[in-house]
């Protein structure tokens, strides 16, 4: 970039800033400089993000690479690393910190949100200990791809808004290419954020961050009586709703460490993400998950775990009485799998085309179809997809009567009875006898009693099959980052430099409810040999 350029583009504000969390006690950061690197080049600009957040997509466009690569300061940007605790993989760490990502600052979107702008990979910090500061090509492409997916789906997530190839190696297990990504959040307090002054003993501070978060997050909550118990609640009640919303498509964050939980209740770190194909609640895909803590099934309780984690940075705040704010925070911390329950049920049963109005077999008809797609190892996203086509054909004539649905002798180790309305999934093209979904069962005979059950439920609501089967489409998607397109995407571009199919998986992945049948190779599970086992972490 010419000098000229680049004057001209420093007098330019195409960055609106106003950042709140840098008028915070010195205690909560430490400023700090992105640190510039040899060549870097515009990966890709998210610019409808940027039009949303009320950026000068034009300028960010055009002078992307300086400025998502941290070699060109933005004017009204105030740099920082974020201080924070955590616990991972259940072992307290007092210092964490943002160690290679750096906060330039927060905007007012077009929708009046205040969102943060943070560089991810952009140097060392004074948090990052013996690390680099840097990031690998794949783990930034990854993220970028997860991110946008989520958010697509529907699923309360953190977004991308540029990837930029730095032009200058990282050195991991090999040398890779390194590059920066910018991630846009409601916010990144975390529960660990509340732990990290919790475990000095600075309640002061852990109320300065409480009243902050509830300004930022949760206004509603200023004239609550018991504003910090009500902010407990509040953060609960969207963390229990976001692993409701990652179940229902089959997400495995991979590691919900205290440090990887978000106080607005926004997804975020992607790491070892990855999406389960078959059905099985003890899907671990994380390689440094070696006892399965993290597992699909175990989310829902590890939430809990979580919020618990919060519940005791906050006991300070919660009553005079110690005693009463144990009673308060053991009291909140229960009402969790309550709420998670509520909310699970809700996305499950609109997975299978039930409507509000209970009826007491349902949670059995849930039950039933979850052990049927685990002993048939069916593909959980397809499953649900082609139900929806099941929901719209006619019922065979004469209908045949349900039976053999008490569960099989080898269930699947659903967490318990209560939880079973909380894992579901299916798979294929639907004639009415249920043939495109019994087409991903080992056995497509071990469908049909259920498909009976479950056609003569639908028969007592007065939906119309036409407008259940859209609704059902609307809420089961046909495209996921497959986990082996994804690592398709991030090899060619890593190993090879081609970067046409991450573009490509970035616009099927944009409209995940879509057939796109020209595309629809990227809806397919993967064959033998194509399988991934393992993920890893981008650190």
């Amino acid at each position: 970039m010419s000098g000229a350029t680049t004057a001209a583009a420093d007098k330019a504000r195409p960055i609106p800033f106003d950042n709140s969390y840098a008028r915070l006690p010195d205690a909560f950061f430490a400023p700090v400089d992105p640190t510039p690197v040899a060549a870097p080049r515009l990966i890709r600009f998210n610019r409808a993000l940027a039009e949303e957040l009320g950026l000068d997509a034009d300028a960010l466009e055009r002078h992307g690479a300086a400025y998502f690569s941290g070699n060109l300061p933005l004017p009204g940007a105030l740099p920082l690393a974020m201080a924070y605790a955590g616990h991972q993989f259940g072992q307290f760490v007092p210092q964490l910190g943002d160690g290679r990502a750096i906060l330039l600052g927060e905007v007012i979107d077009r929708a009046g949100r205040r969102r943060d702008i943070q560089l991810k990979g952009a140097g060392q910090t004074p948090y990052s200990r013996s690390g680099d500061g840097r990031a690998a090509l794949g783990p930034v492409l990854r993220e970028y791809i997860i991110s946008e997916a989520m958010h697509a789906l529907g699923v309360p997530t953190t977004r991308a808004l540029a990837a930029v190839a730095t032009g200058q190696p990282v050195y991991r297990d090999r040398v890779l290419p390194g590059a920066v990504f910018t991630r846009v959040a409601s916010s990144h307090i975390r529960v660990g954020t509340f732990q990290f002054f919790a475990a000095r003993g600075d309640t002061e501070n852990v109320r300065v961050l409480a009243d902050h978060v509830i300004d930022r997050h949760y206004p509603e909550l200023k004239g609550a009586e018991k504003p910090w118990l009500a902010l407990l609640d509040a953060v609960a009640e969207r963390q229990a709703a976001l692993i409701a919303s990652w179940l229902g498509v089959g997400f495995i964050h991979g590691v919900m460490n205290t440090d990887n939980m978000t106080i607005s209740g926004e997804t975020i770190d992607f790491g070892p993400c990855a999406f389960m194909d078959r059905y099985d609640p003890r899907t671990v895909y994380s390689s440094i998950d070696h006892g399965g803590r993290y597992a699909f099934g175990n989310q829902p309780m590890i939430g809990q775990w979580n919020i618990a984690r919060l519940a005791e940075a906050l006991l300070a705040l919660l009553d005079e009485d110690q005693d009463k704010a144990v009673e308060a925070a053991n009291a909140a911390v229960a009402r969790f799998m309550e709420r998670f329950q509520a909310h699970w049920k809700g996305v499950i049963r609109a997975k299978i085309g039930l409507g509000d109005h209970e009826e007491e077999g349902d949670q059995a008809l849930i039950r039933d179809l979850l052990i049927l797609l685990y002993e048939q190892k069916a593909d959980y996203t397809l499953a649900f997809r082609r139900l929806a086509d099941a929901a719209e054909a006619p019922s065979p004539t004469p209908p045949r009567k349900a039976e053999g649905l008490d569960p099989p002798p080898r269930s699947p180790p659903v967490p318990n009875d209560a939880q079973a309305a909380s894992f579901s999934p299916l798979a294929g093209e639907m004639p009415a006898d249920g043939g495109g979904l019994a087409g991903l069962m080992e056995d497509p005979g071990a469908l049909t009693p259920w498909l009976a059950a479950w056609r003569a439920r639908l028969a007592r609501e007065a939906t119309s099959p036409q407008a259940r089967a859209a609704a059902m489409r609307r809420v089961n998607p046909t495209f996921i980052p497959r986990n082996h397109k994804v690592e398709e995407a991030l090899s060619a571009a890593v190993d090879h430099g081609d970067f046409s199919l991450f573009e490509a998986l970035n616009d099927v992945l944009a409209r995940p409810y879509e057939d796109q049948p020209a595309f629809s190779a990227y809806a397919q599970p993967p064959e033998p040999g194509e399988e991934v086992t393992a993920t890893f972490c981008g650190t």
